[in-house]
């Protein structure tokens, strides 16, 4: 029997305060060092979509959100980096916990933005995801050539 195609499934998580969203950057990874973007990671499988967002921020952030706080924003169909992948928006208001870098090894600071005054190192589908969940449009295809 043929292969069938099979997606990498990317979560980024939204973190919204005070009209602020936690944004990492990247360290050490050899992609987009220096830039920042929302926090975020691969499924593994056998998990819920917002139940991957919860793991990941507890990973990388180190703080506890409820998946019923979780709500998808966004959801892309993006290319780039010659491969493509699915990526989940998700965000969320409220959480247990103050985030905090987890993983110095591939981020060296987090920092709240105001939503309207994001950083100029921004890596593109991380910005662009975040202002179409913002701006509550819900699908878009990124980085087609």
């Amino acid at each position: 029997a043929m292969e069938k195609f099979t997606y990498l499934v990317v979560v980024n998580i939204i973190l919204l305060k005070d009209e602020k969203v936690l944004l990492s950057r990247r360290f050490n990874t050899g992609y987009h060092d220096g830039d920042f973007e929302l926090p975020s990671g691969h499924m593994d499988g056998n998990e819920t979509v917002r139940a991957a967002a919860a793991r990941e921020a507890k990973e990388e952030l180190g703080v506890t959100i409820n998946v019923d706080d979780l709500e998808v924003s966004h959801v892309m169909h993006r290319f780039g980096e010659n491969y493509e992948r699915i990526e989940f928006f998700l965000t969320a208001e409220s959480w247990e916990g103050e985030p905090d870098v987890m993983e110095p090894h591939e981020c060296d600071e987090m920092k709240w933005f105001p939503v309207n005054e994001l950083p100029v190192n921004m890596i593109p589908k991380s910005k662009y995801g975040l202002e179409q969940s913002l701006a509550g449009v819900i699908f878009s295809e990124f980085d087609w050539k």
